[in-house]
């Protein structure tokens, strides 16, 4: 008798957490569908970095325009610009350029043009808790890298159930760094600039310029 409770316990408990993939992978299929219908996205948001055990908190606050795959990512006076090919980090503090080719496969880090569809490879996911903040029903959704030896222990997407626009990230790593990202403004189709996302060296004499590759 034991073990036939033991059975029906653990086949109720994989359907619930089946269940509990699907809707999660129906969300997230959701949200995807939607961005891939906007031109192109303007988002600031706020950076937070926490690591309680060694006394580390940092915070910062950025915005980043995408188009496609092209971005240009500015935080701490920092700008990262990728053009398609190439990933252009411009420190004005060290008046230094940092270009390297980007390698997808080689890329395991979520960037701004992958932060829509980064899920889509190499986890599992599932239903997490909803919250309401303030006056937007937030439904998160639990990440778990399939490959055992990841670095991130596990990613919590937020997401406005009604707009289906990602809230916030917050990445929680092995050494227990947690990293969140919390979308303040989001607006899409805008008027940007035609060379927004091209690098162009003559602005930059002063500049020394590293190439990695």
């Amino acid at each position: 008798m034991k073990k036939l409770v033991f059975i029906l316990v653990a086949i109720l408990t994989l359907n619930v957490q089946a269940q509990s993939s699907q809707k999660a992978e129906q969300l997230l299929n959701e949200v995807s569908s939607k961005v891939q219908n906007y031109d192109n996205m303007v988002i600031e948001f706020k950076y937070a970095l926490e690591n309680t055990a060694e006394n580390v908190h940092q915070e910062a606050r950025g915005d980043v325009s995408i188009d496609g795959e092209k971005y240009v990512l500015n935080m701490m006076g920092t700008t990262q610009m990728f053009d398609g090919k190439k990933i252009y980090t411009i420190i004005p503090e060290d008046e230094e350029i940092n270009i390297s080719t980007y390698v997808e496969e080689d890329d395991n880090s979520i960037t701004p043009s992958k932060m829509f569809s980064f899920y889509e490879d190499g986890y599992n996911y599932e239903m997490d808790i909803a919250q309401n903040v303030k006056g937007r029903e937030i439904q998160y959704v639990k990440l778990t890298p399939k490959d055992s030896n990841a670095d991130i222990k596990n990613i919590l997407l937020g997401i406005d159930k009604q707009t289906k626009h990602i809230y916030n990230l917050i990445q929680t790593q092995d050494n227990g760094t947690k990293i969140t990202i919390t979308v303040k403004s989001f607006k899409t189709n805008q008027p940007l600039a035609k060379n927004l996302f091209t690098f162009n060296e003559s602005r930059y004499s002063d500049y020394y310029i590293n190439r990695i590759d």
